[in-house]
């Protein structure tokens, strides 16, 4: 079984939306990407750090999914990374009401021994010395190293972000980071731009409206499924960035072509994560649910066209 070493925070968020609100409940990058790789069959890891502030139960929950939690950090007498949100009515922006790093700020990842020869290497968003010093600890070079960023690094960090989209195969974006990013306004030319930066490919996330696969000349394109019910867009970019990097991990298989088969399992994933608040929806979720979605996925897209010669 393939190897699949997943690291970023670990954390409680507090969500308010039209909808409704939350008190402090399971959220973070890592949670959301170990969750949505747990359907495919790889061995996962995190790595992360928590307060002895976090409930048992929340380890219970990433354990049952059998998520190898040995690299994940208890700091005895320290807080556990919280991060408090409110959505505005069309649910594709938000406002951050607090954001406290508590254990994130000395954050140092220890990789276990049994991962550093790991397949897949999915960094969620951290600050890029984190992202790095993951890759000094690999024995081997993975096959694939996704790194998922958001424009706070580009705007505090930026030297050290370039150095570590450097060293990484794919980078996970949306579309005004990729912009910002690559000084490109054209999302064709921001891609080919931010190629020239290291990555070799380049997805670039756009919430509702999919997300576009860039390698080389080529361009890929997955909608999102139109859904019913939108409840909360919390950790939907994760839960893409699980499924794409657990198919892949699953199936050995790094082509462009197989890349768009892993867009669309992760966007099917991240269609369930948005139905319940935070990471609700995903820990209840069965395999037949998402294979059944999946159809829908190619119903969404399937055309028969007869082009004049």
């Amino acid at each position: 079984m393939n190897k699949l070493l997943i690291v970023g925070t670990v954390a409680f968020d507090a969500i308010e939306t039209p909808f409704g609100k939350t008190d402090k409940i399971l959220g973070g990058a890592a949670t959301y990407i170990g969750l949505s790789a747990s359907f495919f069959d790889v061995e996962s890891a995190i790595v992360s750090v928590v307060g002895d502030d976090f409930p048992e139960e929340y380890i219970q929950v990433l354990k049952n999914k059998n998520i190898d939690l040995s690299g994940l950090e208890v700091v005895k007498g320290g807080k556990t990374f919280f991060w408090s949100g409110r959505y505005h009515n069309d649910l594709n922006s938000r406002d951050t009401l607090d954001t406290q790093l508590n254990t994130l700020a000395d954050f140092q990842p220890k990789v276990p021994k049994n991962f550093k020869n790991a397949d897949i290497v999915m960094l969620g968003n951290l600050h890029p010395l984190v992202q790095s010093s993951v890759l000094d600890q690999m024995t081997e070079t993975p096959k694939l190293v996704v790194l998922d960023t958001m424009n706070f690094w580009m705007d505090c960090a930026l030297p050290e972000l370039m150095e570590v989209i450097n060293r990484i195969d794919v980078l996970t974006i949306n579309d005004e980071e990729a912009r910002q990013l690559s000084g490109e306004y054209s999302l064709v030319k921001a891609a080919a731009k931010i190629q020239t930066m290291g990555p070799k490919y380049v997805v670039i996330k756009k919430g509702e409206h999919g997300a576009l696969l860039f390698h080389n000349k080529e361009i890929f394109f997955a909608p999102a499924l139109p859904l019913e019910e939108v409840f909360d867009p919390t950790g939907a970019g994760d839960t893409f960035a699980g499924g794409f990097s657990g198919f892949i991990a699953q199936s050995e298989n790094v082509s462009f072509g197989n890349m768009k088969n892993a867009i669309i399992y992760g966007s099917n994933l991240a269609s369930f994560c948005v139905e319940k608040f935070g990471t609700e929806r995903m820990v209840t979720l069965e395999k037949a649910e998402v294979q059944q979605r999946l159809q829908q996925f190619k119903a969404l897209t399937q055309f028969d066209i007869v082009l004049e010669k």
